[in-house]
C-alpha cells in the first residue's frame, strides 16, 4: 500500500474490532488488492463474537458482489443456520437503502452438512445411481434394518454373544465418519467386538446392499455419497461450480468425511472460509478430529491465511487467566491467550467438599445466595462431565423445591435403567401396582406381556396376604430364575427386613440383567450404583420412594422443559451440551481425576487433550462467577446397610499446584460460628508429616 492510499473502513464494519474486521475482509478492510477469495481460517476464541463475525463476512461478500444464491453456509444445527441467516439478512437490510441490489437477499444454501448433502444427492441422483425419491432412515430405523440383516445372516443365533444392533450400527458409523479401517475402529473404540471383525465386515456389506435394494439412505450415507461424488472429477467440478464461496462454522467439530467434502468442493481453497477453535474440539466420540483445524492452513499452497479472534466479550479477566493457564498445557494448539476489557467479576474458586452430598448442598446454597443477590436462576448453570454426575444434585434440588431443566442426556430419574429398578422396588412394596409390576416382570428373560399380565391378574385376584408370588405360573424353563426373583421381591417388600439390604439385593440382581438389556450396560451400571448409594441415605423404603415419586419433565438432548409453573429455573447441563452457551455464574461438578478426565477417556494422549479441552470449555461458559467443586471422597457402591467404605479423590490433573495461584481455594461447609480461631481449627498448621518422618530416623 503506497503512502497516499488511505484504508477506509465501511460503515457497517465499524462496530467490529480490528481482528474481526480482518476476518470479515480476509485482510485489512479498505486496502487495495484485498483477496477475499483466498482460503481463510478464523480461530475464534470462546466468547469472541464468532457468530457475529461470520455473519458480517457473509454480508461483506454480498456487498462485494457475491451472488447470495451461490454462497454455501454450513453449520452444525438447523438453529445455528437459521440464526446466521437472520443476522446476515439484518446486516444487509441496513445497507439496502444505499445498495438497491441488496434488497430481498436470502441464503438458499444455508444449513447443516446433512441437510445440504440430502439436497445435493437428490439433485444429482440420476448421475450417481440413486432414485431421486429415496427415503432417509433415522438412527432407530437404521438400527432395525441392521438387526434384520443381522438375523438373516444367522448372527443373532451365535453360540457366543454377537454385538446387538445398536453396537453394530455404532461401529459402522464410526468407520464411515472417521474413514478408518474396520480393524482400527474395533481396536480403538470397540475392543470387545474385535473377535467378530470378519462377521461384522460381511454384515456391513449386506447392510449396504439392503439399503440400496430398498432405496434408502441412513444419516451417514448423506455424507458418504457426497464425499464420493467429490472424488469424481466431473461431478466435483459441477458441484463446486455451484458455489462461489463456502463458509463453515464450528470447523473443529468436523470429521474426516466432512473435511474431504470441503476439499473436494474447493481443492485450491479459493472461496473457502472455516471458523472454529481448536481449544473447543470436544466431540471426538462422534468422529470429530481436531486435526482438521490444526492441519487446515497447510492443506493449500500457498497456505491459508489465519486470523485469530482473541478478545473475549464474555468472561472476567480472572476467569480468562485461569482458563488460559489450563489450556496452555495442551500438547498441540494454535497459540492464543484470550483477553478482555471487561471489569468486575470474581476470582474463580476451587471448592473442596467432603463428598457428593456436600457437593449438592454447596451448589444449592450458592445458587440460592446468588439469587438473593439478584442473579436469576436462569443466569446460573451447573455443568458436569457425564449426565449421571448430577443425580444427587437433582434429588436435592427437588427436595428444596428449586425448579431446574437439564440439557444433555436423560434426567436421572427418567433414564430407562433407573426407572426399571425403581419399578421393581415399587412392585415389591405394592404387588397390586400394575404399572410398576408390568415393567418389572418383563425384566426377566422369557417373560413377555402375556405372561406378565396373567401373573398380575392372579395377584390382583388373590386374597390379601396369599399372593404366593413364587408359585405363579411360568414356563418350567423359567422356574429357577423366577423363584430367585420372587424371593428378592418378597424380601425387599418385607416391612420387618432391614433397609436398605433388600433394595441392595434387588440392585445386584438387576445389574446382572443389564448386560442382556442394554448395549452400554457398563456405563448405565454407574447410575444403578449411585441410586443404591442414595437409597442408603434414607431411613426407610417408604421415605425413599416417596421422595422419588415425582413427575419430572420430558428429557431430550435439548431443553428438558420447565418442570414447574415457574418463570425462573436453574440450568443443569453436560459440558458437551453447554458448548456455545454462557451464564453469569457456572459451577462445575466433580473436578477430580476419574471424572474430569473421565477414567474411560485416558487411554491416549489425544483423549487426555480432549478432556483438557472439556474443562476449558466449561470454564469459559462463565461471565462473572466460576466454582470448580472438588469432592474429597466417593463412597464405594454395593455396600449393604449404608456402609462407610470410600475412596479418596484427587483434584484433576489439569489444575496442578503450579496453577493454584489462579484460583481462590475454599472449603465447604465453613466451621460453625465460634470455632474459628480455636486451636482445633488451626490444626492444619501443625506439621505432623514431619513428626511422622522423624519416627523412623
Amino acid at each position: 500500500m503506497n503512502d497516499d492510499a488511505v484504508a477506509v473502513t465501511p460503515g457497517y464494519l465499524e462496530q467490529l474490532n480490528p481482528a474481526q474486521r480482518e476476518a470479515v475482509c480476509g485482510n485489512r478492510c479498505g486496502e487495495p488488492g484485498n483477496d477475499t477469495d483466498a482460503p481463510l481460517l478464523v480461530i475464534a476464541g470462546a466468547g469472541s463474537g464468532k457468530t457475529n463475525t461470520l455473519a458480517h463476512r457473509v454480508a461483506h461478500l454480498i456487498v462485494q458482489g457475491a451472488d447470495p444464491g451461490r454462497i454455501l453456509l454450513l453449520t452444525f444445527s438447523r438453529r445455528a443456520a437459521d440464526e446466521m441467516a437472520r443476522r446476515v439478512t439484518r446486516i444487509v437490510a441496513q445497507l439496502a437503502q444505499e445498495h438497491r441490489q441488496l434488497s430481498g437477499v436470502s441464503l438458499p444454501w444455508s444449513g447443516t452438512f446433512h441437510s445440504i448433502g440430502a439436497r445435493l444427492l437428490r439433485e444429482y441422483a440420476g448421475s450417481i445411481g440413486l432414485d431421486p425419491g429415496f427415503t432417509i432412515h433415522d438412527r432407530e430405523d437404521s438400527a432395525d434394518l441392521m438387526n434384520l440383516v443381522r438375523h438373516e445372516l444367522g448372527l443373532s443365533s451365535q453360540a457366543r454373544r454377537f454385538p446387538l444392533k445398536a453396537t453394530c450400527l455404532a461401529i459402522y458409523s464410526s468407520a464411515v465418519n472417521t474413514r478408518s479401517p474396520l480393524g482400527d475402529v474395533l481396536q480403538q473404540a470397540f475392543p470387545w467386538c474385535a473377535e467378530w471383525a470378519d462377521e461384522l465386515k460381511n454384515l456391513f456389506a449386506a447392510y449396504v446392499e439392503a439399503k440400496q435394494a430398498q432405496q434408502v439412505l441412513d444419516y451417514d450415507d448423506l455424507l458418504l455419497y457426497w464425499s464420493m461424488m467429490m472424488q469424481e472429477p466431473a461431478l466435483a467440478d459441477a458441484v463446486g461450480a455451484q458455489f462461489s464461496h463456502v463458509l463453515v462454522d464450528e470447523y473443529q467439530d468436523t470429521n474426516r468425511l466432512q473435511a474431504a467434502i470441503l476439499l473436494g468442493l474447493k481443492p485450491d481453497g479459493r472461496g473457502l472460509t472455516v471458523v472454529g477453535d481448536d481449544a473447543q474440539s470436544i466431540y471426538g466420540f462422534r468422529g470429530a478430529t481436531v486435526r482438521n483445524i490444526l492441519d487446515f492452513p497447510q492443506a493449500f499452497d500457498p497456505p491459508a491465511r489465519v486470523v485469530t479472534l482473541d478478545r473475549n466479550y464474555r468472561s472476567s479477566a480472572a476467569i480468562l487467566a485461569a482458563a488460559n493457564a489450563v489450556i496452555a498445557a495442551a500438547s498441540e494448539r494454535f497459540t492464543k491467550d484470550l483477553w478482555t476489557a471487561r471489569e468486575g467479576g470474581t476470582v474463580p474458586r476451587l471448592v473442596s467438599v467432603r463428598d457428593d452430598a456436600d457437593q449438592a448442598g454447596f451448589i444449592v446454597d450458592t445458587v440460592l445466595a446468588r439469587r438473593e443477590e439478584g442473579l436469576r436462576l436462569k443466569r446460573q448453570a451447573v455443568l458436569f462431565r457425564a449426565a449421571h454426575h448430577s443425580a444427587r444434585l437433582e434429588l436435592e434440588l427437588t427436595r428444596r423445591n428449586i425448579p431446574f431443566v437439564k440439557f444433555g442426556g436423560l434426567k436421572f430419574l427418567e433414564a430407562a435403567h433407573v426407572k426399571d429398578l425403581l419399578a421393581v422396588m415399587r412392585f415389591a412394596q405394592n404387588r397390586r401396582d400394575r404399572v410398576s409390576g408390568f415393567r418389572a416382570l418383563q425384566l426377566l428373560a422369557g417373560i413377555g406381556p402375556r405372561i406378565a399380565t396373567r401373573i398380575l391378574d392372579n395377584l390382583r385376584d388373590a386374597p390379601a396376604g396369599c399372593d404366593l408370588l413364587g408359585e405363579q405360573p411360568v414356563p418350567d424353563s423359567l422356574r429357577p430364575a423366577w423363584r430367585t426373583f420372587a424371593a428378592l421381591v418378597e424380601n425387599a417388600g418385607n416391612p420387618r427386613a432391614p433397609w436398605p439390604a433388600g433394595f441392595d439385593a434387588l440392585g445386584q440382581w438387576y445389574r446382572e440383567q443389564m448386560e442382556r438389556l442394554f448395549e452400554d450396560a457398563e456405563v448405565r451400571r454407574a447410575d444403578i450404583d449411585q441410586l443404591l448409594r442414595i437409597g442408603a441415605t434414607y431411613p426407610t423404603s417408604e421415605r425413599f420412594l416417596t421422595a422419588l415419586t415425582l413427575d419430572p419433565p420430558d428429557a431430550t438432548s435439548d431443553e428438558a422443559g420447565v418442570p414447574q409453573l415457574d418463570e425462573d429455573y436453574l440450568i443443569l447441563s453436560t459440558i458437551h451440551s453447554a458448548k456455545g452457551q454462557e451464564w453469569g455464574a457456572v459451577s462445575l461438578l466433580n473436578v477430580v481425576d476419574g471424572c474430569l478426565p473421565s477414567d474411560l477417556a485416558t487411554g491416549s494422549a489425544e483423549q487426555i487433550d480432549e478432556e483438557r479441552r472439556l474443562l476449558y470449555v466449561a470454564m469459559t461458559r462463565a461471565r462473572d462467577h466460576l466454582d470448580l467443586v472438588v469432592p474429597q471422597r466417593f463412597y464405594a457402591s454395593n455396600q449393604a446397610g449404608g456402609g462407610d467404605r470410600h475412596v479418596y479423590a484427587s483434584r484433576t490433573r489439569f489444575i496442578p499446584n503450579a496453577l493454584l495461584g489462579r484460583f481462590q481455594q475454599v472449603s465447604w461447609p465453613k466451621p460453625p460460628p465460634g470455632l474459628e480461631g480455636r486451636p482445633e481449627s488451626r490444626a492444619q498448621a501443625v506439621d505432623l508429616a514431619a513428626r511422622m518422618r522423624g519416627m523412623w530416623r
